[in-house]
């Protein structure tokens, strides 16, 4: 059965002496917040019925919203198949992981029928690595390389089980300015490590806190000064400049996070800054953490090369310093010159 929303558009149907009433299409497949296993799915439609006799084509749209503004695809003239059922697929791949919303109307002469109700579908839910972009949903696998003991938990994402275990992506090229972000579940108080790393960057697989360009957030645990807070570090290209909380800042941000909460951590870059943002629930969930700090003039670019971007750290297998959080699961990951696709891994989420 089909989705129905308030119509987003008045009707248009003409219908003086000698033009077609005709009467919308009905949608035919995918069902309704269907899981496809495409980019490209074919929507089809019962055909439309008319008043009169005569030619009609389809207009499909399709928008990862349900207002349809803006719309992704649209797509009109699309020729009436003679067995009562009209399909229509897209010449590019849909964005992937993501809940898409798509209607039909059809066209006889100068008669345009209403909008037909809207429907759901949700797109093959598979990652992308490329310049500037890379997507991670975590779901039963990984772009990325997996070091130590982690696992699959089903529906939920990639779990890492010890301090010395990680994953990490090695990017085709550094991204200098940008954004690194995902959802986290598993935190809790009263961690087994001083500064357990949540996601954390530098130039290469060699020891993070040796590197130029030592990038981690943190939520510490035991004798983390002070238990319980919310840190990060960023080098800036140089061992002596670091961009990271002063005690008090870290006194006012102690946390007691809840293990079995969502939490969406995201880290933004640019020349001269780091900013760290921690959402309650998800990307749009409420804000419980949100700090920036600015390098001092002179300083930078954040350029590390090669860029390597890790879930965790690999700081504890040099017995560095801590390392990764034990027991935390990890997904739906944006790795992007630009910001996340705000409909990015809708697809994994229930409906708002």
């Amino acid at each position: 059965m089909a989705f129905v929303l308030p119509a987003c558009a008045k009707s248009n149907v003409l219908s003086p002496s000698g033009v077609a009433n005709v009467a919308p299409p009905t949608l035919d497949a995918p069902a309704d917040d269907q899981q496809l296993t495409t980019l490209r799915p074919t929507l089809t439609v019962r055909n439309a019925t008319s008043s009169q006799a005569g030619t009609r084509t389809y207009e499909f749209q399709v928008a990862d919203n349900p207002n349809f503004s803006p719309v992704a695809v649209s797509k009109a003239g699309v020729a009436e198949d003679a067995s009562g059922r009209t399909g229509y697929s897209p010449d590019l791949d849909l964005q992937s992981a993501t809940r898409f919303y798509w209607r039909s109307r059809a066209v006889q002469g100068t008669a345009i029928s209403n909008w037909s109700a809207t429907g759901r579908f949700r797109t093959r839910i598979v990652g992308f690595s490329r310049p500037g972009a890379l997507y991670d949903p975590l779901i039963d696998e990984s772009l990325g390389t997996r070091v130590g003991s982690t696992t699959f938990v089903p529906g939920k994402g990639l779990r890492i089980e010890s301090e010395t275990s990680y994953l990490y992506y090695q990017l085709p090229q550094t991204v200098s300015s940008g954004e690194f972000s995902m959802e986290v579940e598993g935190l809790r108080a009263n961690g087994p490590g001083q500064k357990l790393k949540i996601f954390s960057m530098m130039d290469g697989t060699g020891d993070l806190i040796s590197s130029r360009y030592q990038l981690s957030a943190q939520y510490r645990g035991v004798n983390g000064n002070p238990n319980n807070c919310i840190s990060f570090k960023a080098v800036w290209g140089d061992l002596n400049i670091k961009l990271e909380p002063d005690l008090g800042q870290r006194t006012a941000s102690v946390q007691s996070l809840d293990p079995t909460r969502t939490y969406f951590w995201q880290g933004s870059w640019t020349a001269t800054s780091f900013r760290l943002v921690i959402r309650d629930g998800g990307a749009a969930g409420t804000v419980l953490y949100d700090r920036t700090i600015t390098a001092p003039a002179g300083s930078g670019p954040y350029a590390p090369s090669p860029h390597v971007a890790y879930l965790g750290a690999n700081s504890a297998v040099f017995n560095t310093e801590t390392g990764s959080w034990p027991g935390v699961t990890y997904r739906n990951v944006w790795l992007g010159s630009g910001p996340r696709p705000a409909s990015l891994g809708s697809a994994l989420r229930p409906v708002q």
